[in-house]
Order: C-alpha cells, then sequence, then structure tokens
C-alpha cells in the first residue's frame, strides 16, 4: 500500500496513456484557471478539454481519479507532472555531459 499522496498517485497512473493524456490535461486545465480573469469562452473551453484528457486516461487505465477519495489530489496532479518533467530535463542534462 502507497505510503504518500505521490505514491499513490503514481500508482493509480501506471498506463503509458494514462500518464501522456494527464501530461496534456493537467497544463490545459491549469492554464485555463488564470485565463479565466481574461477571456472566459477560452479558458472554459481549455478545462473542458483538459477534464476530457483526464477522464479519457482514467477510463484507459481502468481506474477512477484519486481526487474521487481525497481533493488533495487535485493539487497532486499537478506536482507529479512538473516533477516528471523536471526529472526528465535532469536527465537529459547529465547525459548531455561527456
Amino acid at each position: 500500500m502507497p505510503t504518500s499522496f505521490v505514491e499513490n498517485y503514481k500508482e493509480k497512473h501506471r498506463h503509458p496513456l494514462n500518464r501522456l493524456s494527464h501530461s496534456i490535461g493537467i497544463p490545459l486545465i491549469v492554464i485555463s484557471l488564470p485565463l479565466f480573469f481574461f477571456n472566459w469562452r477560452w479558458a472554459l473551453a481549455l478545462f473542458v478539454v483538459g477534464w476530457f484528457f483526464q477522464f479519457l486516461g482514467h477510463a484507459i487505465e481502468g481506474n477512477q481519479p484519486a481526487f474521487f477519495k481525497n481533493p488533495a489530489y487535485l493539487l497532486v496532479g499537478p506536482m507529479w507532472l512538473v516533477r516528471r518533467v523536471t526529472d526528465s530535463l535532469r536527465r537529459s542534462k547529465f547525459s548531455d555531459r561527456k
């Protein structure tokens, strides 16, 4: 049983297509939030499309989003994505050194 929010989140996002859909959906949702102050139509479109990708990923994975059990996971998702991106950048930076 996972002991932390991030470990539990990772456990619910093992399928590569689910991870891909979240890598698209999470940024769309995050970008949409401040955009509501400037252009609510674009913000709403990004928000809806972002959530579509989230739920599509969970349909592929065959489980429910973690935030159904605990709303704190709404913050864990963006943290998980940032961590994946920074880890990937760090690995590519070190692999370029010779």
